[in-house]
């Protein structure tokens, strides 16, 4: 008999209600609802309009169930490091700030007056980025000290709007896992940490595991929408441990990870989390999957590059190019000549990113690029950091790897798929496309004991996907070679 389940998957573009129907060891996926989401400037801060996403998944959810009434559960997965904190009386404190505010800039610097970074990673084990949550609350203290007196407590934002949905208090471990304040080996929060930045030990709500049923919809949603009142999981909350997850990971085989969107996560699935002075060095990070598991991974931005591009044209034409048109422009590019570092940190924030990459490249001597050799440098600089940290892992693991699994929207960008394939040199698996929804619903599955472990999800994944492989077509490595040296030494520089 089919089962059903409604994966609530938001990223920092877009949200998606997906109904997932699991029969015969087959899954199938159709999406209900979508729409756009991304940062909102008010008062020189940037911030999520929560309401409005809460507004749009309840639409989500009401269709959902209109087509399909026997759904079992809902699950919610979100980008990390984000939060809200909730007053006694049920209300947030504010509107959540999204990451890529300024709040935090230079604000890792004076945490680590306190607490060392070498110190802090040897718990934690996160990549030093100002974006995590860390800093984020070191930096909203100096702020707003009232958002933290006695009573308040800190939710992440699939927590929040699990708490909307069902009133479940709790943080889910795989998103509370990109805090930076979580004790990686413990798998608890680090009350050390905590305890030395001055935070309350009662602000930290208690961690659930993903694939744990934690209520169901509250009885006033469910009659609103005219709908039963469905139970709510908390799965890889994160949506990369929920893509992940879904990766249709050859067994018994040494492999990597991408989840490519926004963000790009490139990474190898451990058993315990690597703790060590080169693994900070790397900026590799420790973050929680499923089943026990550490993701060990480093961040790098991803399609937000070409994302940020695609909408400076729009603003700049009246008019949306379709990614077809763009992805030509691309491969009639002439490839490797210009190249940036998808990670220096002008590129984190919103705004004017063709100037930026101009900027970059005139400023690194390498002339100023069209709109053709612009995205052509995204894709191109892309599949140079991918063979950066792939080189990064083999020295960090020990272990070699023969493929890239690479999942999730950016999988569906067959010139970036291509172009990684032939810089990187090893074979490129692309798919699925919809991995976090994906992995948010077979881990409800898994909540539910209809797939037994993480293993079991994958089988299902592999049985119920035909990905895409793309196979090293250009031999000629020392052009490749010759460009990635170009690149390594852009990334010192930086």
């Amino acid at each position: 008999m089919a089962e059903k389940y409604l994966a609530i998957d938001i990223g920092a573009s877009s949200g998606r209600a997906i109904v997932g129907i699991l029969e015969n060891g087959n899954l199938t996926l159709e999406e209900m609802h979508r729409f756009e989401n991304g940062p909102v400037e008010r008062d020189g801060s940037l911030f999520w309009d929560l309401d409005m996403i809460f507004s749009e998944l309840k639409a989500g959810i009401a269709k959902a169930l209109a087509k399909y009434p026997d759904i079992k559960s809902m699950g919610i997965d979100t980008w990390g490091v984000d939060y809200v904190i909730l007053k006694p009386d049920g209300s947030f404190a504010r509107d959540p700030y999204n990451y890529r505010d300024s709040r935090t800039d230079n604000v890792p610097e004076e945490v680590f007056q306190t607490i060392p970074e070498k110190e802090l990673y040897s718990r934690t084990g996160m990549q030093r980025m100002q974006l995590n949550t860390i800093y984020q609350l070191y930096a909203h203290r100096k702020a707003h000290p009232e958002d933290f007196a006695d009573g308040n407590t800190l939710l992440l934002i699939p927590d929040a709007i699990a708490y909307l949905f069902c009133g479940d208090r709790t943080c889910e471990y795989t998103e509370a896992s990109t805090t930076n304040l979580l004790d990686a080996t413990k798998r608890d929060w680090d009350w050390v940490t905590i305890e030395k930045l001055g935070f309350k030990k009662e602000f930290f709500p208690k961690l659930t595991q993903p694939s744990t049923v934690v209520g169901k919809l509250k009885k006033e949603i469910a009659d609103e929408l005219g709908i039963p009142q469905i139970e709510v999981c908390k799965v890889g909350s994160h949506d990369t441990a929920s893509a992940v997850a879904s990766v249709p990971a050859p067994n018994n085989k040494n492999w990597i990870y991408i989840s490519c969107g926004t963000w790009a996560l490139f990474g190898a699935e451990l058993d315990s989390p690597v703790l060590t002075q080169e693994a900070l060095n790397a900026s590799f990070t420790n973050e929680g999957g499923l089943n026990g598991k550490i993701r060990f991974l480093t961040n790098i931005i991803g399609m937000w590059l070409a994302q940020e591009l695609k909408a400076d044209w729009a603003r700049r034409d009246g008019e949306k190019m379709p990614w077809s048109i763009i992805d030509k422009m691309a491969v009639e590019s002439d490839g490797l000549k210009y190249i940036v570092n998808p990670n220096a940190r002008e590129f984190l924030s919103p705004g004017d990113m063709a100037g930026k990459i101009r900027r970059y490249c005139e400023r690194t001597g390498q002339g100023s690029p069209n709109d053709a050799e612009t995205i052509r440098c995204v894709y191109d600089s892309l599949g140079l950091c991918f063979r950066a940290k792939l080189e990064q892992l083999k020295e960090l693991s020990g272990a070699d790897y023969d493929c890239l699994n690479i999942v999730g929207g950016g999988s569906n960008a067959a010139v970036l798929m291509r172009i990684a394939t032939d810089i990187c040199g090893v074979r490129v698996i692309a798919g699925p496309v919809e991995a976090t929804a994906t992995g948010n619903i077979l881990s409800q599955a898994m909540a539910h004991g209809s797939v037994k472990d993480l293993a079991a999800a994958r089988d299902i994944v592999r049985a119920s996907n035909t990905p895409v492989i793309y196979d090293v077509e250009d031999q000629d490595r020392a052009k490749y070679d010759d460009a990635y040296a170009r690149f390594l030494k852009l990334v010192a520089q930086d």
